[in-house]
């Protein structure tokens, strides 16, 4: 039985890696409903410096930029889960698509999924219609915008047989998730912050997405943004290095 205690979402993404996180900032900052499911296993966590992410020049902590990422999905309005994703049924509803059980017993019901786990895809077991690729290690088989052949079910990132790039696999999830907000008929997704005017002072509206900022409100993000940056990095991340699980047997 679903565990009415857990709500129905639009989106359920499954994984808290790059991939995963990419994805649920541009749904949820688009207003849909969306659920981060994270066992907290990012294999980035293993990574000693990252070197080659953009915005970067001299790397950056693998393990800071997660968490950078946590908050900003946090902030577009996704919620987030500390949980192991232990099976994605089909519910044969429009509305509740898929219902995901977590290893805590959590029931949640949810109309769409995009799976971002690394190479976990046995919670994908009896999903009629996923395909399951298997090079050495499992990936699920998507078409060029990361649909499997399932309507509702989504992979991004390594899952999806992209290369192993932190860059490549986030903007691999940016790129399914407004694969998603178009197969749900959501408005056109641009997702720009323009100053005052831009549009509308040439008789253009505001496009769905966008928003137009004076110049006071600017300084006053610019300021925060600025304040949350020297406040991450003021110190080393807290989290010892992550090593692979095989060195701790």
């Amino acid at each position: 039985m679903t565990d009415e205690r857990t709500p129905p979402r639009d989106v359920v993404v499954v994984g808290g890696g790059v991939a995963g996180l990419s994805a649920a900032v541009f749904t949820a900052r688009q207003g849909i409903d969306t659920l981060v499911i994270d066992s907290g296993e990012s294999i980035l966590r293993r990574n000693a410096h990252l070197e080659n992410f953009p915005g970067f020049p001299l790397g950056v902590n693998a393990r800071q930029l997660l968490d950078l990422l946590g908050d900003q999905a946090e902030n577009a309005g996704a919620d987030r889960l500390d949980a192991r994703v232990t099976r994605v049924a089909v519910a044969g509803s429009d509305d509740t698509r898929f219902v995901v059980t977590t290893d805590g017993g959590d029931r949640v019901r949810t109309r769409y999924v995009v799976a971002a786990t690394k190479n976990e895809v046995g919670y994908l077991d009896g999903v009629d219609g996923v395909g399951i690729v298997e090079r050495g290690k499992a990936y699920v088989d998507i078409d060029e915008r990361g649909r499997t052949g399932v309507d509702g079910l989504y992979a991004a990132g390594r899952l999806a047989e992209k290369p192993h790039q932190a860059a490549v696999c986030a903007g691999h999830g940016a790129e399914v998730a407004i694969t998603l907000l178009e197969d749900d008929d959501a408005p056109f997704y641009h997702d720009w912050v323009a100053p005052e005017g831009y549009f509308t002072d040439r008789g253009r509206e505001v496009p769905p997405g966008c928003e137009e900022i004076d110049d006071a409100e600017r300084r006053e993000r610019e300021a925060a943004a600025l304040e949350a940056t020297r406040e991450r990095f003021a110190e080393p991340h807290p989290a010892p290095q992550e090593t692979h699980p095989s060195l701790n047997e």
